[in-house]
């Protein structure tokens, strides 16, 4: 009998051929940084607008004053010696100017329809005065009428102009008034814009430092 000698040769183990895997773990996510800085360039924007609303309010208010302050000034005058026809009202607050700078030695006389009316006229407190239109005023009496209607002022005085407004502490509430709300609004926008830039610019460069750390595996 012939023996038969062979060798056996089995099936070999293909080897595995793939990417080579990280001793590290998975590699960290890439992707864009959030939040953007376009939220920081908002926040600015915001603020410029804030700005810009402010100044308009503002200006608004000066505009108010420089109105309140037409209203008190005489729309008219006259030259000593007149009598003019004048409607006034109690409510109003009227009262006699002379343009400032000349003598103040003078007499007001203020009349109306009926003599039975109680008119009266009182020297201003202190020096009252306020520029306007290119004249200076400097506030005389004040006037104190029962009704509103029509009545006849008249005034001596050598050369010197005269004209009838409105008292000026009555009326520097509302000019006052104007231009303080209008400094507020200014103020107070303008800080709102401010504060909430700051704040988005810090939350938008806290959380965008943590991104970066988190991508890069720095837990």
């Amino acid at each position: 009998m012939t023996a038969q000698y062979g060798q056996n040769h089995g099936q070999q183990p293909h080897p595995y051929y793939g990417a080579p895997q990280s001793p590290y773990g998975a590699p960290p996510p890439q992707g864009p940084v959030r939040p953007r800085i376009l939220w920081i360039v908002l926040s600015w924007v915001f603020f410029i607008v804030t700005l810009v609303v402010g100044a308009v309010i503002f200006a608004a208010g000066v505009g108010s004053t420089i109105a309140n302050i037409g209203e008190i000034a005489p729309s008219s005058s006259f030259q000593g010696g007149e009598t003019v026809k004048v409607n006034l009202n109690p409510a109003d607050s009227p009262a006699i100017w002379a343009a400032a700078g000349q003598p103040t030695d003078v007499q007001c006389q203020v009349t109306g329809g009926d003599a039975s009316q109680q008119i009266t006229l009182e020297k201003a407190t202190g020096s009252q005065t306020l520029s306007y239109n290119g004249t200076d005023w400097e506030m005389l009496f004040t006037i104190g009428v029962p009704a509103a209607g029509e009545y006849q002022v008249a005034c001596d005085g050598d050369g010197v102009t005269f004209g009838v407004g409105k008292q000026l502490l009555s009326a520097a509430g509302g000019a006052m008034g104007g231009m303080l709300g209008g400094m507020a609004a200014f103020i107070g926008l303008a800080g709102l814009g401010f504060l909430t830039a700051v704040i988005t610019t810090i939350v938008v460069l806290v959380r965008r430092s943590r991104a970066r750390r988190r991508m890069m595996g720095m837990y």
